[in-house]
């Protein structure tokens, strides 16, 4: 039986229908398919959970309108400072990297740390030198600028705030977060220039793809640039196995929100240990948790698989980007609540 399934996500937060336009609707939807598609066409091969989640994630870091990789937000100091995670549920192993500076893409990084190394967490200047010893990619200062970006910073530090990149005006926590289901067929995002067409700043997040392979195996991968006008090394959930991002022989989870009350409550392990230990199902397991969440004043969603290739993708904002392929190869891209 073929159980293959993957699952992104490109953020959740204040997502309204009337902040968008169709043209950026229509690249955000253009991203998340292509992302899909590629994680998918691993899965299709009899490649590994692993592989896909990983692609899936290299993807949404090189498309611009998420924050992570390319177009990830600035901290207070002008710069931009980015965390990913990757972990194999198979193995039970971990590769984590936190403020990483001048990385193409974290994910792959993170992996390297999965891979060569005793660790789980590698983090800033070491994490940086570890990646010039393997040759890992970098890009310039240039590459990871957008002006979408810069102008968040720049309205954060005149109100004397550290925002989430997908935070509305008032900054309200919205419940009751519903899957809609949209077959998407959209064309591939047009990224060439990374400063047009962007015109909702404030509804843009952390990216994560979680995958069952035909074997059954599990495997999640996340990747952020944090929050906006951040200080002091600021590290969210998105680098903490467990908290942001998990995969064990039951499910895979990966988190998006604000980081801290995912932190708090272990989200990413508490759908896992909802499955084991009280028996749910992922649906069943994955909603109590983001209840869970809503409890202690977390805003956010999750995306989880488990190795019958079931998904689910519960929230509790406005909304939430975020996309599945399952048995069949049907593509669902959807956004709103």
């Amino acid at each position: 039986m073929n159980r293959s399934a993957i699952a992104i996500h490109g953020g959740a937060g204040t997502i309204l229908r009337t902040q968008m336009t169709p043209v950026l609707e229509k690249e955000y939807r253009g991203g998340l398919e292509t992302a899909l598609r590629i994680g998918w066409n691993i899965l299709e091969k009899g490649g590994s959970s692993l592989d896909a989640v990983e692609a899936a994630v290299v993807s949404l870091e090189d498309f611009p309108l998420f924050n992570a990789g390319r177009g990830s937000v600035f901290t207070h100091d002008g710069e931009q400072e980015m965390d990913a995670s990757i972990m194999d549920g198979r193995r039970l192993k971990a590769g984590c990297v936190a403020f990483v500076k001048n990385i193409k893409n974290p994910v792959h990084l993170a992996r390297l740390v999965m891979e060569r190394t005793e660790h789980v967490l590698l983090a800033g200047d070491g994490a940086n030198q570890f990646a010039e010893q393997h040759h890992v990619e970098t890009a310039p200062d240039e590459y990871f600028f957008t002006e979408h970006r810069w102008l968040q910073l720049q309205e954060a530090i005149a109100a004397g705030r550290v925002q989430l990149d997908h935070a509305g005006e008032d900054g309200d926590k919205r419940t009751g977060g519903e899957e809609e289901s949209e077959p998407g067929s959209i064309a591939s995002a047009s990224s060439d220039n990374p400063k047009s067409k962007i015109q909702n700043p404030k509804s843009l997040g952390t990216v994560g793809a979680v995958a069952c392979d035909q074997s059954g195996s599990l495997a999640a991968a996340t990747s952020t640039g944090g929050m906006t006008n951040k200080k002091f090394g600021r590290v969210g959930d998105t680098a903490i196995i467990g908290a942001g991002t998990y995969a064990d022989d039951t499910c895979a989870v990966s988190c998006t929100g604000h980081g801290e009350y995912f932190m708090l409550a272990s989200t990413a392990h508490d759908v896992a240990a909802r499955i084991k230990y009280k028996g749910l199902s992922l649906e069943d397991a994955a909603r109590g948790a983001i209840e869970r969440l809503t409890q202690i004043n977390g805003e956010g969603g999750l995306i989880a698989v488990d190795s019958f290739g079931n998904v689910t993708l519960p929230f509790n904002s406005d909304g939430m980007y975020r996309g599945t392929i399952q048995q069949g190869g049907q593509i669902i891209v959807s956004i709103y609540r």
